[in-house]
């Protein structure tokens, strides 16, 4: 597959920038995985759409870099080169619960390839602009939206930035009809326009750090770590630890954790401590061989943000609360996100203004709903009832490690990973499962498809 990427990243120089403001189809707030992949699929339906960034890119993120086929599976769409140098294969995940480690490859299906990747977010959210870039995106680097621009009747008509030039002390105006917000976690857009957070839906927060291992850099899999406690004997974590492998001779070792329904938070840094000196010393997980300091943020879970448009905005990625409430997992929902949002963008284009290109807009969170509804809500109830409570150990109990079927059901439920059609047993039974769930009506209050 040929890489689109050009040598250097083209950034729109701010001397290029008129102070009376810049104008496009389309403007979409945040360069990371949801961003550039709307404005990559916007701009390859031909739309001129404007991307803006706060950072300047290579940046770094806090991310356990790990990626399972559903993320794959939207690099690809993208045009991205996964055999470039730099990309770390992995064959599937090694589970570790006390005594027991399990070894689960990933499925061969129809969809998705049977092979996952690893790359630092330093490298990854680069990759991904600079694809934005060639498709037609324009890229604003070092632009910080400080808040929307609306009409009289309180329509998002696009967002006023602020350069981290001197050249351009004031804000400038960047004007458009449809705004995509994929500003993260802090979702400034989605709060200055009245989407609230649901409270109902927690929020689990994640830890990392990187080590020089050269041993461990190397691994054919993604090891999961699910009989972790809270420091001092505590009880289980309602999460779980993550080794890595980076392919540069570093691993990325990290936790993510559900508030504790008992004992809340827990200090991911003394537990990150605890269990590290659990590993083996030739692993080389030790303070002499880390690089860089902790860092830490929130991942905002299951739809935790609704409605995911309203009035010209629509919202993809951490700002919509769009990561798996299963496993944690965010860089494939916020990347296919971002492709159904730039879909329904461009179909709503198409379309003079008025009621039927908003009709076309207000049809993004009703397929987002088709395609996440039932899973998440799925997954919202088990975090509550499970997860939040006794962590993933009990569920990884002797007789579940012990039966390579359940292993691989269980394994396909926490990563999405199924057909549909169903292509085996395990597809016609997860598939069956999800039927059964209620779909959350569009309209109701935390199915991110109600509109105002």
């Amino acid at each position: 597959m040929r890489d689109l990427s050009p040598p250097d990243l083209a950034t729109t120089d701010v001397r290029e920038v008129s102070r009376s403001g810049e104008d496009a189809l389309v403007i979409v707030v945040g360069a990371g995985p949801a961003g550039s992949s709307a404005a990559y699929h916007l701009a390859r339906a031909g739309v001129d759409v404007i991307l803006l960034e706060k950072a300047r890119f290579p940046r770094e993120k806090v991310c356990g870099d790990g990626l399972t086929p559903h993320a794959v599976h939207q690099l690809i769409r993208m045009g991205v080169d996964v055999s470039a140098p730099g990309w770390t294969r992995s064959r599937g995940m090694r589970w570790v619960a006390g005594e027991h480690r399990v070894h689960i490859d990933w499925p061969a299906l129809g969809r998705y390839p049977d092979f996952g990747l690893s790359r630092s977010r330093h490298d990854f959210d680069d990759i991904l602009a600079r694809h934005a870039v060639a498709a037609g995106a324009r890229l604003y680097s070092g632009w910080k939206a400080e808040r929307p621009l609306t009409d009289r009747a309180g329509r998002v008509i696009g967002v006023a930035a602020t350069s981290d030039s001197p050249d351009l002390p004031e804000p400038v105006d960047f004007r458009a009809p449809v705004v995509v917000a994929a500003d993260g976690a802090s979702a400034r857009l989605a709060l200055a326009m009245g989407l609230e957070r649901d409270p109902r839906r927690q929020i689990a927060t994640a830890a990392r750090r990187y080590y020089r291992s050269p041993e461990r850099s190397q691994e054919d899999y993604l090891e999961l770590w699910a009989d972790l406690r809270f420091p001092d004997g505590g009880p289980y974590l309602p999460g779980y630890g993550w080794i890595f492998p980076v392919g540069d001779g570093r691993v990325n070792v990290g936790l993510g954790a559900l508030p504790h329904r008992r004992h809340g938070k827990a200090d991911l840094r003394a537990t990150l401590d605890q269990w590290l000196a659990r590993t083996p010393e030739e692993w080389g997980l030790r303070e002499e061989n880390a690089e860089g300091p902790v860092r830490s943020a929130a991942l905002p879970l299951g739809f935790n943000r609704h409605p995911l448009y309203a009035r010209g905005l629509l919202l993809v990625g951490d700002s919509g609360g769009m990561v798996s409430p299963w496993n944690g997992e965010g860089i494939a929902q916020a990347m296919e996100a971002g492709e159904v949002a730039a879909e329904s963008a461009a179909l709503a284009l198409a379309h003079p203004e008025g009621p039927r290109r908003e009709q076309v807009l207000r049809g993004y969170p009703v397929e987002m709903n088709r395609r996440w509804g039932r899973y998440y809500r799925l997954g919202n109830t088990a975090a509550d009832l499970v997860f939040s409570r006794s962590g993933f150990q009990p569920v990884l109990n002797r007789y579940v490690m012990g039966s390579p079927f359940l292993l691989n059901t269980l394994a396909r439920l926490l990563t999405n990973l199924t057909d549909t059609p169903s292509r085996d047993v395990v597809d016609h039974l997860l598939n069956t499962a999800f039927r059964l769930v209620p779909s959350p009506k569009p309209g109701a209050r935390g199915s991110g498809a109600r509109s105002r």
